[in-house]
C-alpha cells in the first residue's frame, strides 16, 4: 500500500513507483487536455447542429477572462447566465467534443452561442418563458460534482440534456470547484457555501406557479449540496413540495451515516429518489479512505443488512451501473457518458415515472431495484486512484506540486516540485508551479 504522506525528498520505493506509473500513463496517453477559455462566443455557422439553451446558477466569482466567465473561488452573491451551447450533429452520444484549438468550430466541437449574463429578475423571466414552453411546465436542475471547472459543468449539462431528450427547463447550479483533483477540501466546503444559495433556488420553483414539475439530477459531491438542499428547505417548510417529483443521485459522494439523518429530516413527504452505483468506481473508493473509512453512499451493497431494509423503507430504487463499460478512467461518470443510460434518464423525467423497471433495455448491464454493490475501498490506496485524472487533468498537473506539498505538510525545494510536475504530466522542471 502507497504511503500518500511519505515525504518526497525522501520517497519510499513504492511512491518512487507511484510517480514511475503517472509518467508512464503520461507517455501512453498523450493527454493534453481541452483549450481553456472556451467560453467565448462564436458565430452560429452550422445548422445542422444542436443547440442548447440554460439557465445557470452559479456561486463563483467572476473571472477576468471572457472565455472563461468564472474561476473556482467564491463570490459574496450568487450570478445568473443565459448560455447556448451548440453541438455537432457527428458526434457519439455521451461524449462532450471539446475543441481541440480556439476558436471552437460548430461543424466538429461544442461551441458556445451565447453567455449573457443575467440580473435576477431578468433569470426569473428566462425560467417562466422557457418553462411555458415545456409540455409539462417541468424543471430540470442539474448540481455537478467535484474537480469542475466552470466550462466542464456547463459543456456536461449541454451534453445531458441533448442525449437523454429532455424537454424540461435546464438550469445548472454551479458551485465554486477549482477543477484540480487535489483541492477535495476546498471543493467540498464549496458545497457548503453553496447551500443557501441551492435552497433560495428551491424556495423560489416551489412557490413559482407556472412551475408544475421538479427534477433534481446530482452527481458526485454535488449530491451533498443537493441533500442538504432539500433538508433545509424541508426543516423550514415543515415538508418538501409535491412538485418536486424525482431525485437522481449519480454515484453520490456522501457518507452513508450522514445520508440516513438527511432522509430523516426530510420527512414522510419526499420525492421519489433513484440511486446509480458502480462497484468499480475508484473515485469514491478514494473518497472512502479520505472520510475515515466511512461507506460512501454511492458504494454501498444494499441486499446486505442494514442496507436492504432501508432502501425498501425509504422506497429508495438502486441501479448497478457496474456492467455499463463507459466513463472515464475512474469509472465516476457512467450516468451520462453511456447512450443507454443517459437516455433513460431522459425518457423516465419526460414520462413522469419512476426509475423502477428492472428491464430497462439493457439486458444484465443494467439492473435495477434494491440492488447494490460492495465497498470499492482497499483495493488500491490513496493517490495512486488519482493518477488518470492528474494526467488527464492540466490544471491539476499545473498545481500538482503545490497540491502534495500541502498535503504532506513539506517544503520541497525547487527541483523536487518541479520534478514532481513533470513526473504528473505537467510543467518542465525548470518552472516554478502556480500557486
Amino acid at each position: 500500500m502507497i504511503d500518500p504522506i511519505s515525504p518526497i525528498g525522501n520517497a519510499s520505493p513504492r511512491m518512487t513507483r507511484w510517480f514511475a506509473v503517472c509518467a508512464a500513463l503520461v507517455l501512453v496517453s498523450g493527454c493534453g487536455g481541452h483549450p481553456k477559455n472556451v467560453l467565448t462566443p462564436v458565430a452560429d455557422t452550422v445548422p445542422t447542429s444542436s443547440r442548447v439553451t440554460m439557465l445557470v446558477a452559479t456561486t463563483r466569482g467572476r473571472s477576468e477572462e471572457a472565455g472563461e466567465m468564472f474561476t473556482g473561488e467564491r463570490a459574496r452573491a450568487p450570478a445568473f447566465v443565459d448560455m447556448t451551447v451548440s453541438i455537432p450533429a457527428e458526434r457519439k452520444v455521451g461524449d462532450v467534443a471539446w475543441p481541440k484549438k480556439l476558436p471552437s468550430n460548430p461543424a466538429t466541437d461544442f461551441a458556445t452561442l451565447n453567455a449573457e449574463e443575467l440580473t435576477k429578475d431578468a433569470a426569473k423571466s428566462w425560467l417562466n418563458a422557457t418553462v411555458r414552453k415545456s409540455p409539462d411546465r417541468s424543471v430540470l436542475v442539474f448540481i455537478h460534482g467535484f474537480n469542475n471547472r466552470f466550462e466542464n459543468s456547463v459543456y456536461r449539462f449541454a451534453q445531458i440534456v441533448h442525449d437523454s431528450g429532455v424537454k424540461s427547463a435546464p438550469i445548472l447550479v454551479t458551485w465554486p470547484s477549482r477543477g484540480s483533483l487535489l483541492a477535495y477540501g476546498y471543493d467540498r466546503e464549496s458545497t457548503n457555501y453553496t447551500r443557501n444559495t441551492l435552497e433560495a433556488l428551491f424556495q423560489y420553483l416551489a412557490a413559482d406557479p407556472e412551475v408544475k414539475e421538479v427534477s433534481i439530477l446530482a452527481h458526485s459531491m454535488g449530491n451533498w449540496l443537493a441533500l442538504e438542499g432539500l433538508r433545509q428547505m424541508a426543516i423550514r417548510n415543515g415538508r418538501l413540495p409535491a412538485k418536486f417529483k424525482n431525485v437522481m443521485l449519480a454515484a453520490p459522494d456522501v457518507d452513508v451515516d450522514v445520508f440516513r439523518s438527511q432522509i430523516e429530516d426530510m420527512g414522510g413527504h419526499r420525492p421519489r429518489f433513484t440511486l446509480f452505483v458502480s462497484a468499480d468506481d475508484r473515485a469514491l473508493a478514494f473518497s472512502r479512505r479520505i472520510w475515515g473509512d466511512v461507506p460512501r453512499l454511492g458504494s454501498i451493497n444494499p441486499e446486505l443488512p442494514p442496507y436492504r431494509q432501508e432502501m425498501e423503507t425509504n422506497k429508495i430504487t438502486v441501479i448497478d451501473l457496474t456492467k455499463v463499460k463507459a466513463g472515464d478512467r475512474l469509472h465516476h461518470s457512467k450516468f451520462a457518458e453511456s447512450p443507454q443510460v443517459v437516455q433513460l434518464i431522459g425518457a423516465r423525467i419526460s414520462e413522469g415515472q419512476a426509475l423502477t423497471d428492472s428491464r430497462l433495455g439493457l439486458g444484465d448491464h443494467l439492473i435495477a431495484g434494491t440492488t447494490g454493490i460492495a465497498a470499492a475501498a482497499g483495493s488500491a490506496a490513496g493517490l495512486i486512484l488519482a493518477a488518470p485524472v492528474a494526467v488527464i487533468d492540466p490544471h491539476t498537473r499545473d498545481h500538482y506540486g503545490h497540491h502534495v506539498n500541502n498535503l504532506t505538510g513539506v517544503k520541497s525545494g525547487a527541483n523536487q516540485t518541479c520534478g514532481m510536475n513533470e513526473a504528473a504530466g505537467g510543467k518542465s522542471p525548470c518552472q516554478t508551479p502556480q500557486q
